[in-house]
């Protein structure tokens, strides 16, 4: 036998008739062993056929090739003790019976072979019978290894030494590798191969069954490439390609029968599509196509495709009304790229959101196949005498291929390839095209092992169609497969991957168990509990903290248990989650109907984290599309190479809500911003100021339209800053998701102003402010952002913060007008009456207009996992001061920067929450974890009330003093000041608000920027303080028509501070203090040409509502200086 381990083996009568019952179920496969009476030989009965076994075993490692290390785990055995892997390899028998996967455990006391292994590495069924049992391949049911019942066991039969095989792919993979070709045309690529005539491809029966042919007709040939050009269309697909693609065209040259094809989101990309392959044509063939033969579809009938033809002098000849007889070319080779689309993803499982990829591929390969019509020449070697057809090995579609992973950055210590599908073939780089699911990238690298035997994805029983719900993305537009033409080619894409059987994406519903907490080192409790659903912490706390907001034990929901989909915890209703239920803290019971199902729709949608969780989602991926799509149509860019010295600006996806007013989304918003911080002045800028709306601002228009009853009307301006136009040369990279992968070494010149640039706003607030001036708006002297008109004695005011706009007023048919006149110079969505507007929640009824952020108080609980903590009832204890180095360094002092960031943009609608956050802000350098454990407890805080907003009347809130409400322009302020209150710096704290008609308007609580000598000194500058805010507040409401002839009343809590506003005598206690200062004893005392205009009140420190502003305090005194400021808890639960 030639194998120098073969031995003769002495058998009885019995063994010898039970060895001739084998060789007659093993009569169809090649085999050699010399049979004689009584004896035989060339068996090994070792090797154990196992169905329990995981892995293929064995001590033997001569017979192992590709032997390499592997971590695996010890062996178990059934006795307790354990065998250590040594090794793993691979070991291919005479039967073309390949084992993969192989373990080398020394001393093993048997060779295992794994059921599982063999069925799913080989593709085949195994059959047991008394006797033996035989392994046959799934697709020609050809027997490709046996095994005889010895002692109990099935035993299999002698697995021949590596030298004495020839590693070979049998008929059937070679069959499979080249795309499943009939056997005429594998007989005619290989020669030598001896096929016999019952073969057969089960994948090929389902893949390209066929009806029974009408009789023959003669076809002919052109003389000559590209006289003649067949096209066709064909979608659209149900089911969208992974790239977001429902059709194709192709292009078949007569001639040379070469087939290019394209796909297409659209019909209507036609146009495009021909112009590009005609170009293509002329550049590399010299040459240009005479006459185009299509059917009737309006694509191909077009004005513009036919006007692009005339000019090029290409004959377009049509096929008659329903007579397809007469483009029976083109419509045979769709019939053909389908039938081997088909039949090579039944082979390999593969999911139909590959379909485009399939059809590439096939695509690829017919271009190499002998064509009967060529009497027997491939399409390539027409068009390319010279040309090598396949200069990487045909794989099988849909096999596993493990890449070597060149990305940079990745550990030293972590796998050196990934697990890929293989999906094609790349005609931009010698590669192959690989996708990798859990990376959710296209991969294209000659630096590929397959396993062409094992699938990818397992087979299944449930349709695909309903595991992958349209994971598409979208990319290039432009996807040819001819190997001379465009070919895809997308290295490390990201895009969303596919759900299949055995291969989720979303993982199954978490159970999470409850584990206790250790004691914390830090004298506050957090008390907190795993929150109910599973959530990304953003601002995890350190790793000092002893606080774990997360569950620390989580594990799988058991299967077959009731309502898998429901967490346990919420299955019985006694039974609660956490001690402190977000639930306790919000209630919508006191909303109207239409507000409740408002409030509830902001929480409906979640807002991605990042572009990979957006693509994943069709309306986010649709919410881009529709962004690049604007961007593509303005013209925004063009590809062009990087010149050199020049700079690159990188770019990233925002997402946000657009809701109408009845809560409903109207839209979701993917907006590409550049990230302007890494441009350089005087090289990628110049001027960048560009007014933004000032708070105050927008309150006091709100706080106008409460009074008066007016109307809110929302407006967004779609892609806002493209209207701009930029004067400097910028370069971009491309958008993430949205990278042309031929081009992907390019970056985009841009031509118009983009979100993120410095310069952006500025070209974009100059052209909207010159549309205002054209209808008759004004812009205000005191807020740019602010724009009115008074016609008729009525107003109009409209507040512009970016692209989101306000309007208000009692003239309804200016307003209607404006909106018209907005409409047709911009890109304009009416929202209708404002309810969100850059996050705050608008509600309105007959009390009044509310301002609150209760969505974006719980989104912060939930980023930080606190949805179940234990609420305090201050934002700050009185007695807690902070000190630069409190505690330890965090270990990341970003995530500090960044909870404090989101604090300060709540202040925007709390200020209860301002002197604490003014206080947080001052360690935004070097964080310790005493100023973490104080930033947890503002959240801590305000779980205990996250609806809590400010509302705003016709009655207003504050009553202090001979404060009186008659009349909308009253303006009264607060000023108070803690002396010396740093304990570092000694400086004292300024605090302050600003009511209009008895509204809160504006508020503010800073450190003072020098030291005072005194108490009256600090309270003195925090009156100069509140007199400009006020006096600013008076001339913004002057030019929106609403006049005050009333002094302003300035309230102080400190009597020599009142003293010297009013005494313009200079002594030493005030000869130091700054001129600016002094501004409010001219308001006071007023001069010759100003009359006075502020009137200084002493008010008792227990009703200053300013003290909430300049240090920590109690829960009375929040409550009551909450009351008068106007906030208010409408979710608050009864």
């Amino acid at each position: 036998m030639g194998d120098e381990r073969n031995h003769t083996i002495t058998c009885t009568k019995e063994e010898y008739d039970l060895l001739q019952r084998f060789l007659a179920f093993w009569s169809s496969s090649p085999q050699t062993n010399s049979v004689q009476s009584g004896t035989f030989s060339g068996f090994d009965l070792s090797w154990i056929i196992d169905s329990g076994a995981t892995h293929h075993m064995t001590a033997n490692q001569e017979i192992l090739t590709s032997l390499h290390n592997t971590s695996c785990q010890p062996v178990k055995l059934a006795d307790g003790s354990s065998c250590p892997v040594r090794g793993i390899g691979s070991i291919q028998n005479p039967d073309s019976l390949n084992l993969s996967s192989v373990l080398l455990v020394p001393n093993f006391p048997a060779s295992l072979l794994s059921v599982s292994q063999i069925t799913k590495r080989n593709n085949c069924s195994v059959t047991f019978y008394p006797t033996h049992c035989t392994f046959n391949e799934l697709g020609t049911n050809r027997v490709i290894g046996t095994g005889l019942e010895s002692e109990g066991l099935y035993r299999m039969s002698s697995l021949s030494h590596p030298k004495a095989n020839i590693c070979e792919s049998s008929i059937f993979e070679t069959h499979c590798r080249l795309g499943h070709p009939s056997a005429a045309v594998l007989r005619q690529m290989r020669p030598g191969i001896s096929i016999p005539d019952n073969f057969h491809c089960e994948s090929c029966q389902l893949g390209k069954h066929t009806r029974r042919p009408y009789p023959p007709k003669v076809s002919s040939r052109t003389s000559s490439i590209f006289e003649l050009v067949h096209s066709d269309v064909w979608g659209p697909c149900p089911v969208k390609t992974t790239l977001g693609f429902q059709y194709f065209v192709t292009f078949i040259d007569d001639y040379s029968r070469a087939t290019w094809v394209y796909l297409l989101k659209s019909r209507s990309e036609i146009n495009s599509i021909f112009r590009e392959f005609h170009a293509y044509v002329k550049t590399q063939f010299k040459t240009s196509i005479q006459t185009l033969r299509t059917d009737n579809a309006k694509e191909y009938m077009s004005t513009d495709f036919s006007t692009y033809l005339k000019s090029q002098g290409i004959i377009h000849e049509t096929s008659c009304a329903y007579t397809s007889q007469q483009n029976g070319v083109a419509e045979r080779k769709n019939r053909h790229l389908l039938d081997v689309t088909r039949t090579l993803m039944i082979h390999s499982h593969v999911p139909r959101q590959f379909w485009g990829d399939a059809v590439l591929t096939a695509a690829y390969l017919i271009n190499r196949m002998p064509s009967s019509v060529l009497h027997g020449q491939t399409p390539f070697s027409v068009l390319f005498p010279r040309g090598t057809p396949f200069p990487l090995e045909p794989q099988i579609f849909g096999c596993v291929a493990y890449v070597h992973d060149h990305r940079p950055g990745v550990p030293k210590i972590d796998p050196r390839a990934i697990r890929c599908i293989f999906v094609g073939y790349s005609r931009v780089q010698k590669g192959y095209r690989c996708y990798s699911p859990s990376l959710r990238r296209y991969f294209t690298s000659a630096d590929v092992t397959f396993d062409p035997l094992c699938p990818f994805f397992p087979e299944s029983s449930i349709p695909v169609s309903d595991l992958f719900p349209d994971p598409d993305i979208p990319e290039s537009h432009i996807i040819p497969t001819f190997s001379v033409s465009p070919i895809p080619s997308i290295s490390d894409t990201t895009v969303p991957a596919p759900i299949a059987s055995g291969l989720p994406t979303d993982p199954p519903p978490l159970l999470f168990t409850y584990a206790r907490r250790g004691k914390e080192s830090t004298t506050e409790t957090l008390d907190s509990q795993p929150a109910s659903t599973s959530s990304t912490s953003t601002v995890p706390p350190p790793d000092t903290e002893p606080v774990s907001p997360l569950p620390e034990t989580v594990t799988y929901d058991p299967p077959g248990a009731p309502y898998p989909d429901i967490p346990i915890a919420f299955r019985k209703e006694p039974r609660h989650a956490t001690r402190y239920p977000i639930q306790d803290y919000v209630a919508y019971t006191h909303l109207s109907t239409e507000s409740h199902a408002f409030t509830t729709s902001l929480d409906s949608y979640p807002i991605p984290k990042n572009v990979m969780t957006a693509l994943a989602h069709p309306g986010w991926r649709q919410a881009m599309e529709d962004e690049i799509g604007a961007l593509r149509a303005n013209q925004t860019w063009d590809l062009e190479p990087l010149p050199p010295g020049k700079r690159v600006v990188g770019c990233r996806w925002v997402f946000t809500l657009k809701l109408n007013p009845d809560g409903s989304l109207h839209r979701l918003k993917a907006r590409l911003v550049a990230k302007g911080y890494s441009q350089a002045y005087g090289i990628d800028y110049d001027e960048t100021f560009s007014p933004v709306a000032k708070m105050p601002s927008v309150r006091i228009c709100i706080v106008l339209a409460a009074i008066h009853h007016w109307p809110l009307h929302q407006l967004d301006v779609k892609n806002a800053f493209l209207n701009g136009v930029l004067e400097e040369e910028v370069y971009m990279e491309q958008p993430p998701g949205f990278i042309v992968e031929e081009e992907a070494s390019k970056v985009c010149r841009l031509h118009r102003s983009l979100y993120g640039l410095k310069q952006s706003p500025r070209a974009w607030f100059g052209r909207f402010s010159s549309v205002m001036g054209e209808f008759g708006m004004v812009r205000s002297a005191y807020d740019h952002s602010v724009f009115f008109r008074h016609h008729q004695g009525r107003r109009i005011l409209l507040v512009v913060y970016v692209d989101d706009i306000i309007i208000t007023g009692d003239d309804e048919v200016g307003i209607t007008k404006l909106k018209q006149f907005l409409q047709s110079h911009f890109q304009i969505s009416d929202l209708g009456r404002l309810r969100y507007f850059l996050g705050i929640e608008v509600s309105r009824s007959p009390q009044g207009i509310l301002l609150s952020q209760r969505k974006y108080v719980l989104d912060m609980l939930t980023e930080c996992g606190l949805l179940g903590c234990k609420p305090v009832d201050s934002p700050m204890l009185p007695t807690r001061k902070l000190l630069p180095e409190d505690g330890s360094p965090l270990k990341d002092p970003e995530r500090y920067r960044r909870l404090v960031g989101k604090l300060n943009y709540l202040t925007v609608t709390r200020p209860d929450i301002s002197f604490v956050v003014s206080v947080l802000s001052q360690f935004m350098a070097t964080p310790y974890t005493g100023h973490w454990d104080a930033a947890l407890r503002v959240l801590r805080y305000l779980k205990n009330t996250p609806g809590l907003g400010i509302l705003y009347s016709d009655q207003g809130h504050c009553r202090v003093g001979a404060f009186t409400e008659d009349g909308d322009g009253r303006i009264s302020g607060f000023s108070d000041a803690d002396w010396a209150g740093c304990p570092i710096s000694r400086r004292s704290t300024t605090g302050y608000c600003v009511f209009v008609g008895g509204n809160l308007v504006s508020w503010k609580s800073k450190k003072q920027h020098t030291v005072s000598r005194s108490s009256a000194e600090s309270e003195y500058r925090a009156m100069a303080d509140v007199t400009s805010e006020m006096i600013w507040v008076r001339r913004l409401l002057r030019e929106l028509g609403v006049t005050s002839d009333d002094l302003m009343r300035l309230y102080c809590d400190n009597q020599s501070a009142i003293h010297i506003a009013k005494n313009q005598v200079f002594h030493e206690r005030t000869k130091h203090i700054e001129v600016d200062c002094h501004l409010i004893r001219d308001r006071i005392v007023g001069t010759q040409k100003d009359p006075p205009s502020i009137q200084p009140i002493h008010v008792k420190t227990e009703f200053q509502l300013a003290d909430i502003f300049t240090k920590p305090l109690r829960k009375v005194q929040i409550d009551f200086i909450c009351s008068k400021l106007g906030m208010i808890n409408i979710y608050a639960p009864t």
